[in-house]
């Protein structure tokens, strides 16, 4: 039987205690210590890192009130806060236990104990300590971005630090998948309201419908499935950011609405006349080339300026070639977290690809693909043919004269003729909801036979 990588600790002052426990213990885990006196776990917890305590109540011939394991529970758990201790005490003396759980022990056990109730304890304390540090670890991976050292993307970043430092409303402009939401979330974190909400907008998939409800609220009775009063998106990113994702897809006739919640600062809900003010600092991103959208008539002029004063331009990855080995180096290390894999790595021949592939779909594209290649790749190995690069057309037209949303047509007819136009499989390839791929598909007039 495969043992489980842990290290145990016992403090108990019977010796008899310690070896029945270590006998049962070390047939599971791999590391069992022993201690007889309490007072020294400071000096070993200052030199070992200790997964689980089982941890003895009373020391003391003629004191059985539990004191003595409450003061050294406290101990520990100032030491190392992530060791899991659980408390040993003799029957009848439970209320002790209690006391003992609301100091922070994770669970007790009775003496003399059940071999299989003191094992499933441990167990399910080891289990437990694994779920929170994996929880950690994750939470320290969403929470980190790769940046890059191109000189366009660094140029992105400096600008976005200097105006994270003031309200003024900011577009992000940038072909998909290029990092527009890390971005906002970049000048959200950087300030002064970052201890508020960010709140994200995703206006291509708003149904139009929905779109004033959603971003403005709802009085109970405004409508029939308004069944309470709810506020809109504006009202929750109070004294925070709002971030509205492909403004470029908002419908003429609802700029107007929103043209007005900006300028005037207050939101009036469905249903009610009272408005209400708002303030949020607004964020916007498209890919689309605002300023040709204004000249033929699709996007409002006094929108535009209202929502740009100031303008950063994400770089597309083909244009980050010093970048593409480090970002995918930093996407292999997240999904290696997220699927719980150690030592995996790219060999030569990916490598060489991943440096010469054009990524039309930019950090969108690279992060699905190197996921996928985590799950296919055998003895922790990632090939070319687990990456599925080879059987891409690499991108050959010349980009310089090109619009962004020229580069966009071409990219989604790309995608859709390798997925043999299965909007789906196209749709997640590209990062868009069917809806929105639907939206381009009839925008830019693209042939789905």
């Amino acid at each position: 039987m495969k043992k489980t990588q842990a290290n145990i600790l016992i403090i108990d002052d019977q010796e008899d205690i310690l070896i029945s426990a270590k006998m049962l213990l070390k047939k599971h885990f791999e590391n069992i210590y022993t201690l007889n006196n309490p007072k020294n776990v400071i000096e070993l917890l200052a030199n070992k890192t200790i997964d689980v305590v089982v941890l003895d109540m009373n020391y003391r011939i003629g004191f059985e009130d539990g004191k003595e394991g409450l003061y050294f529970l406290k101990e520990i758990k100032k030491l190392s806060p992530e060791t899991i201790v659980i408390l040993m005490t003799a029957f009848g003396k439970v209320e002790t236990a209690v006391e003992g759980l609301k100091s922070g022990a994770f669970d007790y056990v009775l003496k003399p104990w059940d071999n299989e109730k003191l094992l499933e304890t441990v167990k399910k304390a080891v289990t437990e300590l694994r779920k929170h540090k994996r929880k950690a670890t994750q939470n320290t991976v969403a929470d980190s971005f790769f940046m890059g050292t191109s000189n366009a993307i660094k140029k992105a970043y400096e600008l976005a630090e200097k105006v994270a430092k003031t309200d003024a409303n900011v577009l992000v402009l940038g072909e998909n998948g290029t990092g527009k939401y890390v971005l906002a979330r970049y000048i959200h974190s950087h300030s002064m309201r970052k201890e508020a909400a960010f709140i994200h907008v995703d206006l291509g998939s708003l149904n139009e419908n929905i779109f004033e409800s959603e971003l403005f609220g709802y009085a109970k009775g405004a409508f029939t499935d308004a069944k309470m009063d709810t506020p809109g998106r504006f009202e929750v990113a109070q004294k925070g950011t709002l971030f509205l994702d492909e403004i470029g897809n908002v419908p003429i006739h609802l700029q107007a609405k929103l043209l007005q919640v900006i300028q005037t600062k207050t939101i009036t809900r469905l249903g009610e006349s009272k408005p209400r003010p708002v303030d949020v600092r607004i964020i916007s991103a498209t890919n689309l080339n605002l300023k040709q959208e204004v000249a033929e008539k699709h996007f409002r002029e006094d929108l535009f300026y209202r929502i740009n004063t100031m303008e950063i331009i994400l770089p597309p990855l083909r244009e980050r070639i010093e970048d593409k080995i480090q970002l995918a180096q930093f996407l292999l290390e997240k999904m290696m977290t997220k699927y719980e894999r150690e030592h995996v790595s790219f060999d030569e021949k990916s490598l060489e690809q991943i440096e010469k592939h054009a990524w039309n779909g930019n950090i969108r594209e690279m992060e699905n693909r190197i996921e996928r290649a985590i799950i296919l790749c055998e003895n922790n190995r990632i090939t070319s043919a687990d990456l599925d690069l080879e059987t891409i057309t690499f991108y050959e037209e010349s980009t310089e004269d090109l619009q962004l949303s020229d580069i966009e047509k071409i990219t989604i007819e790309k995608v859709l003729l390798k997925n043999e136009y299965n909007i789906s499989k196209s749709a997640e390839e590209l990062g868009l909801s069917r809806a929105a791929l639907y939206r381009r598909i009839e925008k830019y007039n693209i042939t789905t036979t």
